[in-house]
């Protein structure tokens, strides 16, 4: 890891409780249990695998290892590890589920961020139709991936 990156992490230890607001601006590493809301905008989140949060949360990106009982709002990229335990919702512009991982909720993908609102009143005619097919999408593939373990497949 690149020694001037270091200072710029936070890290919640497996003994550590939090219930409330957390915000900052630096990337934070959760192993520990957070009850509230977490925003980090600009900045990213990993939860452990031993991270328990609570928390609806805000950042650029989101890695979940543990658990996580909240809504995902990641301006980037959003990733589910196989180990995650994930219900709520995501919005994002990309999002990897890996196979093994859990999760129950709405994937939304966004193409990109909105620049301002008047431009973005100007383009939602055209945009909720194509992510709402793409969030259909990612959810069928979300939903599908724990298929791909069985070894056989029947067709109807």
């Amino acid at each position: 890891m690149d020694p001037a990156r270091t200072s710029e992490f936070a890290h919640i230890g497996k003994s550590v409780i939090i219930k409330g607001e957390l915000s900052g601006s630096e990337d934070l590493y959760v192993d520990g249990s957070v009850e509230g809301t977490i925003e980090l905008q600009g900045n990213n989140l990993t939860i452990g695998p031993n991270g328990q949060v609570r928390a609806d949360v805000n950042a650029k990106s989101v890695i979940v290892q543990g658990k996580l009982e909240g809504n995902i709002h990641a301006s980037e990229r959003a990733e589910l590890r196989k180990s995650a335990h994930t219900i709520g919702d995501i919005v994002t512009q990309r999002v990897a589920i890996e196979d093994g991982a859990y999760f129950k909720g709405k994937v939304d993908i966004q193409r990109e961020s909105k620049p301002s609102a008047s431009s973005a009143l100007k383009q939602v005619g055209s945009e909720n139709k194509s992510t709402t097919s793409a969030a259909a999408s990612a959810t069928a593939v979300a939903t599908a991936a724990p298929s791909h373990s069985n070894t056989s497949v029947t067709k109807s």
